[in-house]
C-alpha cells in the first residue's frame, strides 16, 4: 500500500457543510477536498469507494471511562492492562474514534481507581504511544478534590507531559450527581459490592478528607495545567455559582451539567460544554439529570464524549441530524469542538487540507451507522467488509 489514499463518491462531511465529492490523502495529510469529478486512479494510490455512504473526520473522545472497565469489568476481577489496552483500541478504531483521551480517576476508590493502578496506567499509554498504536491515545486525568494524597501523582505527570487533560471532580454525598439522598451510597454498593454499612465507612471518610481539602493547591494544579498548555474541565456542576467556582479554578470546559440553566450559564460564561453520547442514544439521562440533546438544540451544549460507552459516539451524531441538527454540526460536537478544547484544531478535528489524515467512512444497516473504513495519520487502520448471503 502507498502512501496515498482516495476516498471517493461518498458525502464529505466538513466543518461548514456536507457535498458530495472526494478526498485525498499523502503522506498522513489531507492534500485535497473537492466535489465529485471525473478522476483517474493513479497505481500508487489506495481508492475507497464511499458509494451510499458519509466521509466524516475521525472522532474525537476526551471523556471515557471505558478502559477502567477493560482492566476491570468485575469488582476485584483485575485482568493485564496491555492486554486490555491492546483489544480495547481495536475496538475504538471499529467506533470510529481516532483520538481517545481515556479518562483515569484519581481518588474515591471506585473502579480503576487505586494510585498505583493509575499510574500504571498512563504510564502503559504513555509506552504504547512511542512503541505502536492504531489511534491517537492520550490521558484525562479526572481528580477528585478531596483526594489529599494524590496532589504530587498529579503534579509530576503534569511535569512529565503524561497528560493530555485534567478535569476536577467532587464525588461526595449531597454534591453533582450524588445530591440526591442516597444516591452515592445505591452508586458504590453497585459498583464495588460492597455492603451498606462498608459503604458508611467511605461515606464518613470521604466527608471527612473533603473537610481537609486545600483549594489552593487545587488551583496550583490547575495552573499548571493551563500553562502546560493542557485544558481544565469541571465535572457535574449543578448551578451557576458551581460554574462560577469552574472558571476560577480555569476551567474551560463543563462537562455534563446537571441542567438546562446550568449549562446555558456556562455556555454564556464562555465555557464549552460537553454531554454524554449514551444520554442522547437513550434519550436522556439514567439519573434523570439534563436531556443532552435538549440542551444542544438551546445552544447550551456544543461537545460530545462517549462517557462509559464508546459505540455511542458515532450513533449519537445520526441521533442528533435524525432530530434536526444538520450533520455537520452535529459531527463538529464529536470533532472540531473537542479539537478545539484540546488546542489542537490546527491539525485535528475536520476534512480540511493541511490536517492530519484522520478519516472515517460510516454506511447504514438498519440505520444503524457503521464505521466501515478507520484512517488514523494516513493509515488504514481498520476496514470491514460485510458477508452477502
Amino acid at each position: 500500500m502507498g502512501n496515498r489514499v482516495r476516498i471517493k463518491a461518498g458525502t464529505l462531511v466538513l466543518p461548514d457543510g456536507e457535498i458530495r465529492g472526494e478526498l485525498t490523502i499523502e503522506d498522513g495529510v489531507i492534500v485535497s477536498v473537492r466535489k465529485e469529478g471525473a478522476q483517474e486512479s493513479r497505481s500508487d494510490e489506495t481508492v475507497i469507494d464511499a458509494e451510499g455512504g458519509w466521509v466524516l473526520p475521525g472522532l474525537i473522545d476526551v471523556h471515557c471511562d471505558a478502559i477502567e472497565k477493560e482492566v476491570e469489568p468485575r469488582p476485584n476481577t483485575l485482568f493485564p492492562m496491555d492486554m486490555a489496552f491492546l483489544q480495547f483500541e481495536r475496538k475504538l478504531a471499529g467506533h470510529g474514534i481516532t483520538t481517545m483521551l481515556h479518562s483515569l480517576s484519581l481518588g474515591v476508590g471506585l473502579s480503576l481507581r487505586g494510585e498505583h493502578l493509575v499510574q500504571e496506567m498512563i504510564e502503559l499509554i504513555a509506552a504504547m504511544r512511542e512503541e505502536r498504536a492504531m489511534i491517537r491515545h492520550g490521558v484525562h486525568l479526572r481528580y477528585e478534590v478531596s483526594h489529599l494524597s494524590g496532589i504530587e501523582l498529579a503534579q509530576r505527570m503534569l511535569s512529565e507531559g503524561r497528560l493530555d487533560y485534567l478535569s476536577l471532580m467532587d464525588h461526595a454525598p449531597g454534591q453533582g450527581q450524588y445530591r440526591r439522598p442516597g444516591a452515592f451510597e445505591r452508586y458504590v454498593m453497585k459498583n464495588q459490592g460492597v455492603t451498606l454499612d462498608e459503604v458508611a465507612v467511605i461515606v464518613e471518610e470521604l466527608q471527612e478528607r473533603r473537610q481537609q481539602v486545600d483549594w489552593s493547591k487545587l488551583k496550583a494544579l490547575t495552573a499548571q495545567a493551563r500553562g502546560n498548555g493542557i485544558a481544565v474541565a469541571s465535572h457535574d456542576d449543578d448551578s451557576a455559582d458551581t460554574v462560577s467556582r469552574s472558571l476560577a479554578f480555569s476551567a474551560t470546559v463543563s462537562e455534563f451539567p446537571l441542567s438546562l440553566d446550568t449549562a446555558r450559564y456556562a455556555r454564556q460564561q464562555g465555557m464549552d460544554v460537553c454531554v454524554g453520547a449514551p444520554n442522547i442514544v437513550r434519550g436522556g439521562s439514567h439519573d434523570g439529570n439534563m436531556n443532552a440533546a435538549e440542551a444542544i438544540r438551546e445552544g447550551a451544549a456544543n461537545m460530545i464524549c462517549s462517557d462509559y460507552h464508546p459505540a455511542s459516539l458515532l450513533h449519537a451524531i445520526f441521533q442528533l441530524e435524525s432530530e434536526g441538527v444538520p450533520l455537520w454540526q452535529a459531527a463538529n460536537m464529536a470533532s472540531l469542538h473537542p479539537a478545539r478544547s484540546m488546542r489542537r484544531d490546527n491539525e485535528l478535528g475536520s476534512l480540511e487540507p493541511g490536517k492530519r489524515a484522520d478519516v472515517i467512512v460510516v454506511r447504514k444497516h438498519r440505520d444503524i451507522p457503521l464505521v466501515h473504513y478507520t484512517i488514523a495519520d494516513g493509515t488504514i487502520v481498520y476496514a470491514a467488509q460485510d458477508i452477502r448471503r
